[in-house]
Protein backbone atom coordinates (compact mmCIF):
# COMPACT_ATOMS: atom_id res chain seq x y z
CA UNK A 1 0.00 0.00 0.00
CA UNK A 2 1.41 3.12 -1.36
CA UNK A 3 1.77 6.40 1.75
CA UNK A 4 0.75 9.82 1.01
CA UNK A 5 3.54 11.65 1.38
CA UNK A 6 4.54 15.97 1.54
CA UNK A 7 7.60 16.80 0.00
CA UNK A 8 9.75 19.38 2.29
CA UNK A 9 12.78 21.13 -0.06
CA UNK A 10 15.15 22.12 2.12
CA UNK A 11 17.25 25.39 1.72
CA UNK A 12 19.19 25.13 5.11
CA UNK A 13 16.51 26.46 7.33
CA UNK A 14 16.86 25.74 10.55
CA UNK A 15 13.48 25.21 11.11
CA UNK A 16 13.64 22.75 8.35
CA UNK A 17 12.86 19.58 10.62
CA UNK A 18 10.01 21.79 12.71
CA UNK A 19 8.00 21.86 9.34
CA UNK A 20 8.49 17.93 8.50
CA UNK A 21 7.72 17.60 12.56
CA UNK A 22 4.48 19.61 12.51
CA UNK A 23 3.12 17.98 9.25
CA UNK A 24 3.38 14.86 11.10
CA UNK A 25 1.25 16.00 14.32
CA UNK A 26 -1.18 15.96 11.47
CA UNK A 27 -0.85 12.46 10.84
CA UNK A 28 0.62 13.27 7.68
CA UNK A 29 3.97 11.91 6.25
CA UNK A 30 6.19 14.59 5.19
CA UNK A 31 9.91 13.90 3.74
CA UNK A 32 12.47 16.51 3.94
CA UNK A 33 14.89 16.59 0.58
CA UNK A 34 17.86 19.23 -0.25
CA UNK A 35 16.36 20.96 -3.03
CA UNK A 36 19.20 20.07 -5.00
CA UNK A 37 18.56 16.64 -4.71
CA UNK A 38 14.63 16.11 -5.37
CA UNK A 39 12.86 12.51 -5.32
CA UNK A 40 11.06 11.34 -8.28
CA UNK A 41 7.38 13.25 -8.03
CA UNK A 42 5.11 10.13 -8.25
CA UNK A 43 1.69 10.35 -7.43
CA UNK A 44 2.06 9.42 -3.73
CA UNK A 45 3.52 12.93 -2.96
CA UNK A 46 0.29 15.21 -2.29
CA UNK A 47 2.13 18.27 -2.21
CA UNK A 48 5.09 20.23 -1.50
CA UNK A 49 6.47 22.93 0.77
CA UNK A 50 9.87 25.09 0.07
CA UNK A 51 11.46 26.17 3.48
CA UNK A 52 13.32 29.24 4.43
CA UNK A 53 17.02 29.74 4.63
CA UNK A 54 19.80 31.23 5.80
CA UNK A 55 20.70 32.51 2.55
CA UNK A 56 18.96 35.88 0.92
CA UNK A 57 17.21 35.70 -2.92
CA UNK A 58 19.51 38.38 -3.96
CA UNK A 59 22.85 36.55 -2.98
CA UNK A 60 24.80 35.39 -6.10
CA UNK A 61 24.96 31.73 -4.94
CA UNK A 62 21.26 31.84 -3.82
CA UNK A 63 19.59 28.15 -3.76
CA UNK A 64 17.58 27.50 -6.92
CA UNK A 65 15.38 24.81 -7.09
CA UNK A 66 14.11 22.97 -10.18
CA UNK A 67 10.51 23.17 -9.79
CA UNK A 68 8.99 21.61 -12.72
CA UNK A 69 6.66 18.83 -12.72
CA UNK A 70 5.48 20.62 -9.30
CA UNK A 71 4.80 24.51 -9.80
CA UNK A 72 1.00 24.71 -11.14
CA UNK A 73 1.00 20.59 -11.02
CA UNK A 74 1.16 19.64 -7.16
CA UNK A 75 -0.17 22.64 -4.48
CA UNK A 76 2.49 24.13 -3.24
CA UNK A 77 3.32 26.06 -0.27
CA UNK A 78 6.50 28.64 0.46
CA UNK A 79 7.69 29.86 3.41
CA UNK A 80 9.99 32.87 4.32
CA UNK A 81 12.80 32.06 1.81
CA UNK A 82 10.17 29.82 -0.40
CA UNK A 83 8.30 32.98 -0.29
CA UNK A 84 10.47 35.54 -1.84
CA UNK A 85 12.20 32.62 -4.24
CA UNK A 86 8.64 32.48 -6.17
CA UNK A 87 7.90 36.18 -5.90
CA UNK A 88 11.32 36.77 -7.79
CA UNK A 89 11.76 33.31 -10.19
CA UNK A 90 7.95 34.68 -10.96
CA UNK A 91 9.14 38.51 -12.33
CA UNK A 92 8.34 40.22 -8.95
CA UNK A 93 11.15 41.95 -6.93
CA UNK A 94 12.88 41.16 -3.23
CA UNK A 95 14.74 44.21 -1.57
CA UNK A 96 16.09 44.87 1.39
CA UNK A 97 13.73 45.36 4.07
CA UNK A 98 13.62 48.81 5.40
CA UNK A 99 12.00 47.58 8.60
CA UNK A 100 13.84 44.01 9.48
CA UNK A 101 11.35 41.76 11.34
CA UNK A 102 12.47 39.15 13.55
CA UNK A 103 9.96 37.68 15.64
CA UNK A 104 6.61 38.26 16.66
CA UNK A 105 3.87 40.41 14.66
CA UNK A 106 0.47 40.28 14.17
CA UNK A 107 -1.69 40.01 10.73
CA UNK A 108 -3.24 43.15 9.72
CA UNK A 109 -5.06 42.00 6.91
CA UNK A 110 -6.40 38.58 6.34
CA UNK A 111 -8.57 37.40 2.82
CA UNK A 112 -10.91 35.39 4.54
CA UNK A 113 -11.90 33.93 1.44
CA UNK A 114 -8.95 32.56 1.25
CA UNK A 115 -8.34 28.96 1.49
CA UNK A 116 -5.21 28.75 3.34
CA UNK A 117 -6.37 31.21 5.58
CA UNK A 118 -9.85 29.63 6.53
CA UNK A 119 -10.50 30.00 10.29
CA UNK A 120 -7.63 32.85 10.89
CA UNK A 121 -8.39 36.54 11.49
CA UNK A 122 -6.60 39.79 12.24
CA UNK A 123 -4.61 39.94 14.84
CA UNK A 124 -3.39 36.25 14.76
CA UNK A 125 0.05 36.71 16.23
CA UNK A 126 2.71 35.28 13.45
CA UNK A 127 6.66 34.28 13.87
CA UNK A 128 8.90 36.76 10.95
CA UNK A 129 12.46 35.63 10.86
CA UNK A 130 13.79 37.71 7.49
CA UNK A 131 15.72 40.89 6.18
CA UNK A 132 14.54 41.10 2.77
CA UNK A 133 10.92 41.70 1.92
CA UNK A 134 8.65 41.26 -1.29
CA UNK A 135 8.59 44.90 -2.52
CA UNK A 136 6.22 43.47 -5.76
CA UNK A 137 4.66 40.65 -6.85
CA UNK A 138 4.62 38.70 -10.18
CA UNK A 139 1.47 39.84 -12.25
CA UNK A 140 -0.22 36.77 -11.47
CA UNK A 141 -0.24 36.74 -8.44
CA UNK A 142 -2.57 38.54 -5.35
CA UNK A 143 -2.03 39.51 -1.46
CA UNK A 144 -3.57 37.36 0.86
CA UNK A 145 -2.10 38.35 4.14
CA UNK A 146 -0.49 41.51 5.69
CA UNK A 147 1.07 42.77 8.71
CA UNK A 148 2.08 46.20 9.90
CA UNK A 149 5.40 46.57 8.33
CA UNK A 150 5.23 43.85 5.66
CA UNK A 151 2.77 44.33 3.14
CA UNK A 152 3.48 40.71 1.35
CA UNK A 153 2.70 38.52 4.60
CA UNK A 154 1.36 36.32 2.18
CA UNK A 155 0.33 35.99 -1.61
CA UNK A 156 -1.41 33.22 -4.03
CA UNK A 157 -0.88 32.48 -7.94
CA UNK A 158 -4.39 33.17 -9.18
CA UNK A 159 -6.06 30.22 -10.37
CA UNK A 160 -3.26 28.35 -9.12
CA UNK A 161 -2.76 26.03 -5.79
CA UNK A 162 0.38 28.14 -5.31
CA UNK A 163 0.82 29.87 -2.44
CA UNK A 164 3.78 31.41 -0.36
CA UNK A 165 3.77 33.13 3.19
CA UNK A 166 6.46 35.30 4.57
CA UNK A 167 5.53 33.90 8.41
CA UNK A 168 7.12 30.71 10.21
CA UNK A 169 3.86 28.74 10.56
CA UNK A 170 5.46 25.60 12.40
CA UNK A 171 6.64 27.59 15.09
CA UNK A 172 4.69 28.01 18.35
CA UNK A 173 4.57 31.15 18.10
CA UNK A 174 2.41 31.53 15.02
CA UNK A 175 -0.57 31.29 17.17
CA UNK A 176 -2.50 30.04 14.30
CA UNK A 177 0.73 27.90 12.23
CA UNK A 178 -1.40 24.80 12.88
CA UNK A 179 -4.50 25.45 11.76
CA UNK A 180 -2.79 27.16 8.67
CA UNK A 181 -1.09 24.22 7.81
CA UNK A 182 -3.95 21.90 8.22
CA UNK A 183 -5.95 24.45 5.96
CA UNK A 184 -2.79 23.71 2.85
CA UNK A 185 -2.04 20.11 4.08
CA UNK A 186 -5.80 18.57 4.43
CA UNK A 187 -7.95 21.48 2.63
CA UNK A 188 -5.45 22.04 -0.17
CA UNK A 189 -3.60 19.42 -0.97
CA UNK A 190 -6.31 16.45 -0.11
CA UNK A 191 -4.18 14.69 2.76
CA UNK A 192 -6.50 11.88 4.55
CA UNK A 193 -4.27 11.93 7.86
CA UNK A 194 -3.72 8.39 8.32
CA UNK A 195 0.08 8.41 9.26
CA UNK A 196 -0.50 6.81 12.69
CA UNK A 197 1.99 4.40 14.70
CA UNK A 198 -0.56 1.72 14.35
CA UNK A 199 -0.20 1.83 10.57
CA UNK A 200 2.90 2.25 10.80
CA UNK A 201 3.59 -0.73 12.43
CA UNK A 202 1.49 -2.89 10.48
CA UNK A 203 2.71 -1.62 7.11
CA UNK A 204 6.71 -1.88 8.24
CA UNK A 205 5.76 -5.28 9.55
CA UNK A 206 4.58 -6.08 6.20
CA UNK A 207 6.86 -4.56 4.49
CA UNK A 208 9.79 -6.53 6.62
CA UNK A 209 8.30 -9.86 6.31
CA UNK A 210 8.28 -9.31 2.57
CA UNK A 211 11.67 -7.92 2.12
CA UNK A 212 13.71 -9.99 4.59
CA UNK A 213 11.87 -13.37 4.39
CA UNK A 214 13.60 -15.69 5.63
CA UNK A 215 16.88 -14.44 5.78
CA UNK A 216 18.79 -13.89 9.15
CA UNK A 217 19.45 -10.60 10.28
CA UNK A 218 21.99 -9.25 12.92
CA UNK A 219 21.52 -6.20 15.20
CA UNK A 220 23.69 -4.24 17.88
CA UNK A 221 21.72 -3.02 20.00
CA UNK A 222 22.55 -0.47 23.18
CA UNK A 223 19.95 0.04 25.23
CA UNK A 224 18.34 2.84 23.91
CA UNK A 225 15.40 3.48 22.76
CA UNK A 226 15.95 3.84 18.99
CA UNK A 227 17.80 0.29 18.75
CA UNK A 228 15.04 -1.40 20.75
CA UNK A 229 12.24 -0.05 18.67
CA UNK A 230 14.02 -1.73 15.53
CA UNK A 231 14.93 -4.83 17.43
CA UNK A 232 11.16 -5.44 18.29
CA UNK A 233 9.45 -4.60 15.04
CA UNK A 234 12.16 -6.81 13.36
CA UNK A 235 11.46 -9.64 16.01
CA UNK A 236 7.30 -9.38 15.46
CA UNK A 237 8.33 -9.57 11.73
CA UNK A 238 10.84 -12.20 11.82
CA UNK A 239 10.82 -13.72 15.09
CA UNK A 240 13.68 -16.12 16.00
CA UNK A 241 15.68 -15.30 12.45
CA UNK A 242 16.69 -11.87 14.46
CA UNK A 243 20.14 -12.25 16.08
CA UNK A 244 20.48 -9.31 18.49
CA UNK A 245 24.03 -8.70 19.91
CA UNK A 246 24.53 -6.24 23.38
CA UNK A 247 28.09 -5.39 23.79
CA UNK A 248 29.34 -4.05 27.42
CA UNK A 249 31.82 -1.15 26.66
CA UNK A 250 32.61 -0.41 29.81
CA UNK A 251 31.24 2.62 29.32
CA UNK A 252 27.47 2.09 30.49
CA UNK A 253 25.88 3.37 33.89
CA UNK A 254 26.03 1.44 37.17
CA UNK A 255 24.33 -1.82 36.67
CA UNK A 256 23.04 -0.97 33.18
CA UNK A 257 24.20 -3.93 31.31
CA UNK A 258 22.97 -7.00 33.32
CA UNK A 259 19.77 -5.19 34.20
CA UNK A 260 19.43 -4.13 30.33
CA UNK A 261 20.26 -7.53 28.82
CA UNK A 262 17.18 -9.00 30.84
CA UNK A 263 14.84 -6.61 29.96
CA UNK A 264 15.99 -7.30 26.75
CA UNK A 265 15.28 -11.41 27.40
CA UNK A 266 12.13 -10.42 29.02
CA UNK A 267 11.19 -8.80 25.57
CA UNK A 268 11.36 -12.35 23.95
CA UNK A 269 14.69 -11.04 21.83
CA UNK A 270 17.36 -13.62 20.45
CA UNK A 271 19.60 -11.55 22.10
CA UNK A 272 23.39 -12.25 23.41
CA UNK A 273 25.53 -10.17 25.89
CA UNK A 274 29.13 -9.83 25.39
CA UNK A 275 31.70 -8.46 27.95
CA UNK A 276 34.06 -6.68 25.93
CA UNK A 277 35.22 -4.10 28.94
CA UNK A 278 39.15 -4.83 28.93
CA UNK A 279 39.02 -4.02 25.24
CA UNK A 280 38.01 -0.83 25.25
CA UNK A 281 39.98 0.04 28.59
CA UNK A 282 43.03 -1.19 26.38
CA UNK A 283 42.51 1.09 23.40
CA UNK A 284 41.33 3.98 24.65
CA UNK A 285 44.18 4.04 27.53
CA UNK A 286 46.32 7.41 27.01
CA UNK A 287 44.09 8.96 24.66
CA UNK A 288 42.24 12.07 25.56
CA UNK A 289 41.61 14.25 22.65
CA UNK A 290 37.63 13.73 21.94
CA UNK A 291 37.39 12.57 18.77
CA UNK A 292 40.21 10.10 18.64
CA UNK A 293 37.78 8.58 21.68
CA UNK A 294 34.62 8.47 19.10
CA UNK A 295 37.02 6.59 16.79
CA UNK A 296 38.35 4.20 19.00
CA UNK A 297 34.94 3.67 20.23
CA UNK A 298 33.33 3.00 17.22
CA UNK A 299 36.64 0.75 15.08
CA UNK A 300 36.63 -1.27 18.37
CA UNK A 301 32.76 -2.23 18.46
CA UNK A 302 33.00 -2.84 14.99
CA UNK A 303 36.03 -5.16 15.82
CA UNK A 304 33.91 -6.87 17.95
CA UNK A 305 30.54 -6.69 16.46
CA UNK A 306 32.06 -8.20 13.36
CA UNK A 307 34.05 -11.09 15.10
CA UNK A 308 30.74 -11.90 17.17
CA UNK A 309 28.57 -11.80 14.06
CA UNK A 310 30.88 -14.14 12.41
CA UNK A 311 29.59 -16.96 14.54
CA UNK A 312 26.20 -16.92 13.38
CA UNK A 313 26.23 -18.50 9.88
CA UNK A 314 24.37 -17.00 6.78
CA UNK A 315 23.24 -13.92 8.06
CA UNK A 316 22.43 -11.39 5.23
CA UNK A 317 21.50 -8.41 6.64
CA UNK A 318 22.84 -5.84 9.29
CA UNK A 319 19.84 -4.05 11.28
CA UNK A 320 20.29 -0.40 12.60
CA UNK A 321 17.69 1.65 14.84
CA UNK A 322 18.77 4.85 12.26
CA UNK A 323 16.44 7.96 12.83
CA UNK A 324 15.14 10.56 10.21
CA UNK A 325 17.26 12.72 11.82
CA UNK A 326 20.29 11.13 11.03
CA UNK A 327 19.34 10.50 7.24
CA UNK A 328 18.79 14.43 7.20
CA UNK A 329 22.23 15.16 8.27
CA UNK A 330 23.69 12.62 5.77
CA UNK A 331 21.84 14.34 2.82
CA UNK A 332 22.52 17.39 4.23
CA UNK A 333 26.48 16.75 4.51
CA UNK A 334 26.41 14.81 1.06
CA UNK A 335 25.14 18.41 -0.44
CA UNK A 336 27.65 20.26 1.43
CA UNK A 337 25.07 22.71 3.59
CA UNK A 338 25.56 21.40 6.90
CA UNK A 339 28.69 21.64 9.29
CA UNK A 340 30.05 18.31 11.02
CA UNK A 341 30.05 19.43 14.42
CA UNK A 342 30.92 15.70 16.06
CA UNK A 343 31.02 12.50 14.26
CA UNK A 344 28.43 10.09 15.25
CA UNK A 345 29.37 6.68 16.91
CA UNK A 346 27.15 4.10 15.23
CA UNK A 347 27.59 1.27 13.20
CA UNK A 348 28.80 3.14 10.39
CA UNK A 349 31.63 0.85 7.88
CA UNK A 350 29.92 -2.53 8.92
CA UNK A 351 27.90 -3.55 5.82
CA UNK A 352 30.61 -3.27 4.14
CA UNK A 353 32.63 -4.79 6.17
CA UNK A 354 30.78 -7.94 6.69
CA UNK A 355 29.13 -7.72 3.14
CA UNK A 356 25.41 -7.68 4.63
CA UNK A 357 22.80 -5.75 3.54
CA UNK A 358 20.96 -2.83 5.70
CA UNK A 359 17.63 -3.11 6.84
CA UNK A 360 16.71 0.40 9.14
CA UNK A 361 13.20 0.11 10.15
CA UNK A 362 12.99 3.57 11.66
CA UNK A 363 14.83 5.78 9.03
CA UNK A 364 11.40 7.28 8.42
CA UNK A 365 10.66 8.35 12.62
CA UNK A 366 11.70 11.33 14.74
CA UNK A 367 12.49 10.39 18.08
CA UNK A 368 9.28 11.50 19.27
CA UNK A 369 7.85 9.26 16.66
CA UNK A 370 9.82 6.36 17.68
CA UNK A 371 8.77 6.88 21.09
CA UNK A 372 4.96 6.74 20.30
CA UNK A 373 5.55 3.16 18.28
CA UNK A 374 7.33 1.66 21.02
CA UNK A 375 4.30 2.43 23.49
CA UNK A 376 2.10 1.01 20.44
CA UNK A 377 4.16 -1.84 20.50
CA UNK A 378 3.92 -2.75 24.49
CA UNK A 379 7.76 -1.88 25.27
CA UNK A 380 8.16 -0.95 29.11
CA UNK A 381 8.06 2.42 29.72
CA UNK A 382 11.09 2.23 31.17
CA UNK A 383 12.73 2.24 27.84
CA UNK A 384 10.13 4.51 26.23
CA UNK A 385 10.68 7.10 28.60
CA UNK A 386 14.35 7.04 28.70
CA UNK A 387 16.97 9.93 28.77
CA UNK A 388 19.31 9.52 24.91
CA UNK A 389 22.60 8.25 25.98
CA UNK A 390 24.79 8.34 23.45
CA UNK A 391 26.79 5.94 21.82
CA UNK A 392 30.40 6.63 22.95
CA UNK A 393 29.15 6.35 26.68
CA UNK A 394 30.93 7.55 29.54
CA UNK A 395 33.66 8.54 27.45
CA UNK A 396 32.06 11.64 26.37
CA UNK A 397 31.23 12.41 30.08
CA UNK A 398 34.87 11.80 31.40
CA UNK A 399 36.55 14.94 29.20
CA UNK A 400 40.27 14.51 29.19
CA UNK A 401 42.05 10.51 29.74
CA UNK A 402 40.08 8.22 30.60
CA UNK A 403 40.75 5.57 33.54
CA UNK A 404 39.04 2.44 35.16
CA UNK A 405 38.94 4.54 38.28
CA UNK A 406 37.36 7.81 36.45
CA UNK A 407 34.41 5.99 35.46
CA UNK A 408 34.05 4.41 38.62
CA UNK A 409 33.37 7.87 40.04
CA UNK A 410 31.75 8.47 37.22
CA UNK A 411 29.13 6.13 38.05
CA UNK A 412 28.24 6.71 41.12
CA UNK A 413 27.91 9.95 41.12
CA UNK A 414 25.62 9.38 37.94
CA UNK A 415 23.79 7.46 40.17
CA UNK A 416 23.11 9.65 42.93
CA UNK A 417 22.16 12.22 40.50
CA UNK A 418 19.51 10.21 38.37
CA UNK A 419 18.05 8.81 41.94
CA UNK A 420 17.76 12.64 43.26
CA UNK A 421 16.17 13.48 39.90
CA UNK A 422 13.30 10.23 40.26
CA UNK A 423 13.28 10.62 43.88
CA UNK A 424 11.76 14.27 43.33
CA UNK A 425 9.42 13.58 40.42
CA UNK A 426 11.74 15.41 38.14
CA UNK A 427 12.71 12.56 35.39
CA UNK A 428 10.07 12.35 32.93
CA UNK A 429 10.23 16.85 32.57
CA UNK A 430 13.66 16.38 31.32
CA UNK A 431 15.28 15.56 27.65
CA UNK A 432 18.20 14.52 29.50
CA UNK A 433 20.73 14.59 32.31
CA UNK A 434 24.04 13.53 33.29
CA UNK A 435 26.84 13.94 35.35
CA UNK A 436 30.74 14.60 33.62
CA UNK A 437 33.63 14.48 35.85
CA UNK A 438 36.04 16.96 35.11
CA UNK A 439 39.61 16.61 34.30
CA UNK A 440 40.86 18.99 37.49
CA UNK A 441 41.08 18.06 40.91
CA UNK A 442 40.56 21.03 43.75
CA UNK A 443 40.89 21.22 47.20
CA UNK A 444 38.74 20.96 50.10
CA UNK A 445 37.88 20.09 53.21
CA UNK A 446 36.69 16.18 54.92
CA UNK A 447 36.59 16.30 58.80
CA UNK A 448 39.49 17.90 59.67
CA UNK A 449 41.56 16.77 56.73
CA UNK A 450 42.31 18.57 53.41
CA UNK A 451 41.35 16.41 49.97
CA UNK A 452 42.05 16.87 47.06
CA UNK A 453 39.74 15.26 44.08
CA UNK A 454 37.79 15.56 40.92
CA UNK A 455 35.36 18.05 40.55
CA UNK A 456 32.08 17.30 38.71
CA UNK A 457 29.33 18.75 36.57
CA UNK A 458 26.05 18.35 36.55
CA UNK A 459 23.85 18.41 33.14
CA UNK A 460 20.03 18.32 33.18
CA UNK A 461 18.48 20.32 29.55
CA UNK A 462 14.95 20.39 28.34
CA UNK A 463 14.09 19.38 24.80
CA UNK A 464 11.79 18.27 21.98
CA UNK A 465 14.39 16.32 19.75
CA UNK A 466 17.57 17.47 20.84
CA UNK A 467 18.59 20.22 18.29
CA UNK A 468 17.97 23.10 20.51
CA UNK A 469 17.97 22.52 24.77
CA UNK A 470 17.57 24.49 27.61
CA UNK A 471 18.76 23.98 30.91
CA UNK A 472 16.74 22.79 33.77
CA UNK A 473 15.62 25.04 36.10
CA UNK A 474 16.44 23.15 39.30
CA UNK A 475 15.49 24.70 42.65
CA UNK A 476 18.42 26.06 44.89
CA UNK A 477 17.25 23.25 47.68
CA UNK A 478 17.57 20.41 45.17
CA UNK A 479 20.78 21.40 43.76
CA UNK A 480 22.39 21.94 47.32
CA UNK A 481 20.39 18.47 48.17
CA UNK A 482 22.10 17.04 45.58
CA UNK A 483 25.49 17.65 46.17
CA UNK A 484 25.77 16.74 49.41
CA UNK A 485 24.61 13.56 48.62
CA UNK A 486 27.53 13.12 45.95
CA UNK A 487 30.25 14.26 48.15
CA UNK A 488 28.82 12.26 51.06
CA UNK A 489 28.17 9.39 48.99
CA UNK A 490 30.87 9.03 46.30
CA UNK A 491 35.00 9.07 47.26
CA UNK A 492 36.70 11.14 44.53
CA UNK A 493 34.69 14.02 44.15
CA UNK A 494 35.01 17.32 46.25
CA UNK A 495 33.07 19.94 44.45
CA UNK A 496 29.77 19.60 42.59
CA UNK A 497 29.15 22.28 39.63
CA UNK A 498 25.55 23.05 37.81
CA UNK A 499 26.00 23.33 33.60
CA UNK A 500 23.45 26.49 32.61
CA UNK A 501 24.45 26.29 29.16
CA UNK A 502 22.09 26.13 26.52
CA UNK A 503 22.46 24.33 22.61
CA UNK A 504 23.49 26.68 21.15
CA UNK A 505 25.98 27.75 21.82
CA UNK A 506 26.98 24.96 23.61
CA UNK A 507 26.00 21.19 23.08
CA UNK A 508 24.33 18.74 25.31
CA UNK A 509 27.14 16.29 25.98
CA UNK A 510 30.62 17.82 27.22
CA UNK A 511 32.62 16.57 24.18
Amino acid sequence: MSQEKILILDFGSQYTQLIARRVRELNIYSEIHPYNNPPEITEDFKGVILSGSPFSVRDENAPIPNLDGIKGVLPLLGVCYGAQHLAKANGGEVLPSKIREYGRANLSFVNHSNPLFAGISEGSQVWMSHGDTITSLPDSCEIIASTKDVQVAGYQFVNENTFSIQFHPEVYHSTDGKTLLSNFLVNICKCSQDWTPDSFVQRTVDELKAKLSNDKVVLGLSGGVDSTVAAVLLNRAIGKNLYCIFVDNGLLRKGEFESVLEQYKGMGLNVKGVDAKSRFYEVLDGISDPEAKRKAIGHTFIDIFDAESKKLKNAKWLGQGTIYPDVIESAASATGKAHVIKSHHNVGGLPEKMGLKLVEPLRELFKDEVRALGRELGLPSSFIGRHPFPGPGLAIRCPGEITRAKLDILREADAVYIDQIRKHGLYDDIWQAFVAILPVRTVGVMGDGRTYDFACALRAVTSVDGMTADYYPFTHEFLGETATRIINEVSGINRVTYDITSKPPGTIEWE
